[in-house]
């Protein structure tokens, strides 16, 4: 009879937690009443069935996503991985390429984000690089960022300068070195490129981006993981107080391994930061939130499709891209311009 009893209340007691089982709501969100110091956001990316191509999803608290366009292209001519960064002047530039592959970087631009077209093609020398004459003819990834305590855009991208092989594919990920080019208005550049970090390990898909008087270097650690490397394929911080370094040895990983693309949003109130990645490829999207850039970073919840535990939300299939903060007539102009997909939430 205790055995029966015991079969009987096991279950039950499962099935009450799971029915109140819920997560707090991630920080950050504009107090009821109160105007958000961030009112909207547009996530430009692209999707794991059309890789390369631009699609928008926008969202009000930088935690929900809606599609934008039904779920179509908002351009047919931008190719690559989009990232967006706004000029002085009040436009918007995205940095693209055909194929990492290709030589040249493209530049485009936008006076309200609803139509593009090209601003300028740079074709960097990448074997002028200094202390990389070896690297190959490879542009992975061209990302942006204006500063404007120099006036200027810097533009970063990966290089490697092993080729890899079927046997060991590997090597050619791992020799991946970021390298960056300055310039004022994205026509001319000056110089040629020069690797950002002093340090010899393999990166890719680094965004920098400024809080107080720091620099903050967002990246994708690019060594494979192993016993004696657990960082690899993890995103990772490291800090300067100048835009070039140079730059501290990373932070501890902010991610779970085999994550990519980091993409930084500050919350609708200023106060906390919230850090997407994505688990390649095109499984799932990580969000890791703190209230400053050096940490400690906590992992929000999400995709256990349980409402009360989902804590964000982003449309199926969307790979890759950049978010950023925009203003909330141009959320409603990107509403209008394409239309906003129903979810029926």
């Amino acid at each position: 009879m205790n055995i029966l009893h015991g079969l009987i209340l096991i279950p039950a007691f499962f099935l009450i937690t799971a029915v109140h089982a819920q997560q707090p709501d991630p920080p950050g969100q504009a107090a009821p009443g109160e105007k958000p110091e961030y009112e909207a956001y547009l996530f430009a990316h692209m999707t794991h069935q059309d890789y390369g191509r631009l699609y928008y999803s926008v969202s009000l608290d930088g935690l929900h996503w809606s599609s934008l366009n039904e779920g179509k292209r908002v351009s047919e001519a931008y190719q690559g991985h989009p990232d967006i960064a706004k000029g002085p002047d009040g436009r918007y530039f995205m940095a693209g390429n055909r194929s990492d592959a290709s030589p040249d970087i493209v530049i485009w631009v936008s006076e309200d984000l609803t139509s593009w077209k090209k601003h300028a093609t740079y074709t960097p020398p990448l074997k002028k690089t200094p202390g990389y004459t070896d690297a190959l003819q490879r542009i992975g990834a061209p990302k942006l960022f204006y500063d404007e305590a120099s006036g200027k855009f810097i533009m970063t991208w990966h290089t490697p300068h092993v080729e890899g092989s079927k046997e060991d594919p590997e090597s050619y990920w791992a020799s991946q070195r970021t390298l960056y080019v300055f310039s004022e208005d994205l026509i001319t550049f000056e110089g040629p490129p020069r690797k950002l970090f002093e340090w010899e390990f393999g990166t890719i898909d680094v965004i920098i981006r400024k809080a107080g008087d720091t620099y903050y270097a967002i990246l994708k650690d690019e060594t494979y993981p192993t016993l004696y490397w657990p960082t690899g394929k993890t995103i990772r911080i490291a800090r300067s107080d100048q835009l070039t370094g140079p730059y501290s040895l990373p932070s501890d990983p902010i991610s779970p391994n085999f994550r990519e693309a980091p993409a930084l949003l500050p919350s609708p109130d200023g106060k906390v930061w919230y850090l997407y990645y994505e688990q390649y490829p095109g499984v799932s999207y990580g969000l890791s939130i703190a209230d400053n850039l050096n940490g400690p970073w906590y992992q929000a919840s999400g995709y256990t499709f349980f409402s009360t535990w989902d804590k964000y939300r982003l449309p199926p299939s969307v790979r890759h891209g950049c978010m950023i903060p925009i203003s909330r007539e141009e959320y409603d102009t990107l509403v209008k311009t394409f239309g906003m997909e129903d979810r029926g939430e």
